[in-house]
Parts: C-alpha cells; structure tokens; sequence
C-alpha cells in the first residue's frame, strides 16, 4: 500500500469523529419531515426553477466540516468486480450481461434499496440487442435527484477474451458498495439518490465514432441516451441535479485527473474530498481527455455532470490484458469512500431555496 494511503488506526478514528458532522447530522436534522420519493424514475412532483449559485455555493460548502470516512467496503466492491469477471464477457444483449444484471440487482435488493429496470430494444450495427438500465433507489426529502453511476457492459471483440475487469467491473462493483454503504446509514437524505447501471455504453464497432446506428445515432452510450430521453419525455430531467460517473476507476496504479468535459465545481468537491480522506495521490491535479463517456448525453442536457476516469495511463484499455490481477482493492476503497463522503457537499450545493 503506498504510503499516502491511511493505514494507521489513530488517522482513522481522528475522522470517524467527524462523521457525524459530515454525512449523519445533515440525514437527521430533518428526519421528521416525510419522504418526497417513491416510484422509479417517475417519483414526485417536478420542480420549476433552476438554482444560479451553485458554482459560488460550492467554494464554501465544506469550509467548516472536514471530509470524514464513511463504512464503504473496498474488499466487498472488488469481490463484485471478481464475480463479474467470471462470468465472462458481457456485451450487451448478451446472456452473461443478464446474468451479471440478475447479480447487480440481487445484490442491491439485498442492502434494502429500491431497484427497478428500464429495459428497451435498441437498433445497433450488430442487430437489435435488448437492453437494461438498472435504477437503485434512495428516497430523500426533496424529489431532486443526485445520480451517481457506471456502466455494466463490456465491450464486444472477436479477436479475444475482453472481460473487462476495469472497463467496467471496476466502477460497477465500486457503484454497488456506494449504494449498499448509502443505504446502510438508514437516514434520509435531503435529495433522493439514484445508482444507475447503464446498459449498452460500447460501441459494437471497434471504435467509438466508427459508424452509425440504422436511425443514424451514435452506436454508444445507448444506455445513457436512452435514459436523458426518457425523463425528458416524462418532464423529470429538471430534477436531476448532479451526475457523478465512474468509469475505469480500479486500477492498482490509480491516479485520476480531471475529466475535461466535466462540470469543475462538482471536480474541485469530489477531488477536494479525496484528499482530505488522504488520497491525494489518487485524486491529482491535471486534466483527463475523455473524448465522451455516459455523462455526455446529460451534459448536453444542461445537467451539470463528471467523470472520474484513468483512460491516458490505464495501458490495457480495451485489450485481452484488462483482466482481475489489475484491480486493487484499494482503488476501489479510496474512490468509493470519496464519493460517499462528497454526496452530502453536493446536495448542499445543489439544493433549491426554500419556496
């Protein structure tokens, strides 16, 4: 373990202090007032106006409550991402990527998370394929939604074995833990939290603009297009506040710069957490050229949105060699503590005034 890492028993119960500042006192402080969620992805009632402080909120938010360590499980996550890799190959439409769906929703049942799936027939270069997003839910006081997710299919090759232990096993196991160490707290949170699994984000020709759909879309992401026009189409996207993306994120060598497309103040709380929680060495200074990923179709939405990605170093994207040996359990841990100790920063930057 590198020694950025905090290993020592007086480092760790310095910040479990400091949880109850952090992510448990906001959940209670209001744990009176009645839920708003309920229902997938048509909970509540819509809200009209949008908040233009964000940006200027987010430089205050934390200033006075240092990032404290929630009870994720990095060893749970990269358990997850062995049982995916055993399973073989997962390319959408698959039968293995429905067995690994059957998984991921067993598993977020079990934590006590409401879970539902949004499946639909895509037209692709490869045929029609079935697809599946799966949606764990967390009720909050507000209908607004933060929405953290991944993507669970790997990409398809006829030249090799592509089982994808970090594109995307990785963020998928780690998203599985977030949801379950959520959900976990038993506390409401202000905003509801959505975990989404999307389905069908590889292109099935070999890259990623090589060619089109039969109705001339882009052959990716098909997942998360599909998803931003739904609740478009139900009037819902204007509740999605925040969209958090984790993609090849397990790396035993992990350093994770800043996606380039992605929404800055929602970086500086993320990273800003990360090294409070002492994974500076992780969370570093620079910028990451992501080309588009399943945040995109929501960026382009007006929903503000990142990317936590290690594509630039990761020397075995998209090859045969992309296998569990290349996972660390510890990667899993500082990324999933991160994002779970952020989500509360976020909220309070994302919330609308009182009406």
């Amino acid at each position: 373990m590198s020694k950025h890492f905090y290993n020592s028993r007086t480092a760790a119960t310095s910040r479990l202090l400091v949880i109850f500042a952090l992510f448990f006192a906001p959940a209670l402080a209001g744990c009176d007032g009645a839920g708003s969620g309920g229902g997938g992805l048509t909970i509540g009632a819509q809200s009209n106006s949008t908040t233009n402080a964000v940006a200027a909120n987010a430089n205050t938010s934390n200033a006075n409550a240092p990032a404290a360590r929630p009870a994720f499980d990095g060893e749970r996550a990269f358990a997850h991402v062995k049982k995916m890799v055993e399973m073989g190959p997962r390319p959408a439409g698959s039968q293995e990527l429905a067995k690994t769906r059957d998984y991921i929703k067993g598993e977020l049942q079990s934590g006590g998370l409401k879970v539902s799936t949004d499946e639909w027939d895509a037209q692709t270069p490869g045929g029609t394929k079935h697809m599946a997003n799966v949606v764990a839910e967390i009720a909050g006081k507000s209908p607004d939604v933060i929405l953290v997710a991944s993507h669970y299919d790997t990409k398809p090759f006829k030249e090799f074995r592509f089982v994808g232990a970090n594109d995307a096993g990785s963020s998928t196991g780690t998203l599985i833990e977030i949801a379950r160490a959520v959900a976990a707290t038993h506390q409401q949170p202000a905003l509801t939290y959505w975990f989404v699994f999307f389905d069908g984000e590889e292109a099935f020709c070999n890259g990623w603009d090589e060619c089109k759909t039969p109705d001339k879309q882009p052959d990716n992401t098909y997942g998360s297009r599909h998803m931003v026009e739904r609740l478009k189409s139900q009037g819902q996207l204007p509740r999605v506040r925040a969209m958090i993306l984790l993609d090849m994120m397990g790396y035993k060598n992990l350093t994770l710069a800043r996606d380039d497309m992605g929404t800055r103040w929602l970086e500086d709380i993320i990273w800003q957490t990360g090294k409070e929680l002492g994974y500076g060495n992780i969370f570093v200074e620079g910028t990451e050229g992501v080309g588009g990923d399943d945040h995109e179709p929501f960026l382009s939405a007006g929903v503000y949105a990142c990317d936590l990605i290690q594509l630039e170093k990761y020397p075995y994207w998209h090859t045969a060699d992309d296998t569990l040996d290349k996972i660390s359990p510890k990667s899993l841990q500082a990324v999933g503590e991160t994002i779970v100790a952020s989500l509360p920063r976020i909220e309070r930057n994302v919330a609308r005034p009182a009406q």
